[in-house]
């Protein structure tokens, strides 16, 4: 079996719905009732996708509890203090940081009414990392000077903004394995990127389709190439493979 038969081969082994009950993905899947709710919670839920996966469940828990059944309907309507109590914390996520960063998503929702119009790609574009760039700009506001701007990665300054990358697959990616949403299927499903982090990119180094050592925006765009070779229509989709493939290999794959 080549490269390309073995990922796509454990793409279809691991994307199933039983991928979802251990993963941050099962939390904007209770929403897919309600599309401005599911995005604004895979928002956070990504933001905040390092550690192990219990604990990004449980960070994400704590805040998304406090918001009811309609999320998206309760951060238009509440006020600064609404906001500053709501307990969306994790590791370096501090109560200074959720303020800003829920404020920069009220106001999105307010003026777009979907988080989907910050990354809508511009003409020529075939990757989402500029409009990751444009969406961080409108986000922070002001605050892009301050320590809270690291919670949005800028590939434009050499990240691999792997949680956004995710958050992207997330919203994008059609539905129909019971996974991934599906609820911006206007975007392009061919333009998104795999969510590099360490296990990904060790797996992906091991089979040959990564020589870059770092996992930096520049290795983004060289894994990029390689997958969009093996499936140039839905790229992403061999994110699973990877998971997969490190998991056969013995990686625990506890952690993001």
């Amino acid at each position: 079996m080549d490269v390309a038969d073995l990922l796509l081969s454990w793409a279809d082994r691991v994307e199933r719905p039983d991928f979802v009950a251990l993963d941050p993905i099962s939390l904007p899947r209770r929403f897919m009732d309600d599309p401005q709710s599911a995005e604004l919670v895979g928002f956070m839920a990504a933001t905040i996708a390092w550690g192990s996966r219990t604990s990004i469940i449980a960070s994400a828990e704590r805040a998304v509890g406090e918001m009811g059944d309609r999320p998206a309907q309760w951060l238009m309507e509440a006020d600064e203090s609404d906001l500053s109590q709501l307990p969306w914390r994790h590791r370096t996520l501090l109560a200074e940081d959720s303020v800003i960063l829920l404020t920069g998503l009220q106001a999105a929702l307010r003026k777009r009414g979907s988080l989907a119009g910050l990354f809508a790609l511009q003409p020529g574009e075939t990757d989402f990392g500029p409009a990751i760039d444009r969406a961080r700009i409108e986000l922070l506001g002001d605050a892009i000077t301050t320590r809270t701007a690291k919670h949005i990665a800028s590939p434009a300054a050499g990240s691999a903004a792997k949680r956004l990358h995710l958050f992207l697959r997330w919203m994008v990616r059609p539905n129909r394995r019971g996974v991934d949403l599906g609820i911006w299927s206007h975007l392009p499903k061919s333009a998104l990127s795999c969510p590099l982090d360490v296990h990904s990119g060790r797996v992906a180094r091991g089979i040959g389709l990564l020589q870059r050592k770092q996992n930096d925006a520049l290795a983004v765009k060289e894994l990029d190439q390689a997958l969009r070779l093996i499936d140039p229509e839905d790229p992403a989709r061999l994110d699973y493979a990877l998971f997969g493939l490190g998991i056969e290999a013995g990686e625990l794959w506890r952690n993001y």
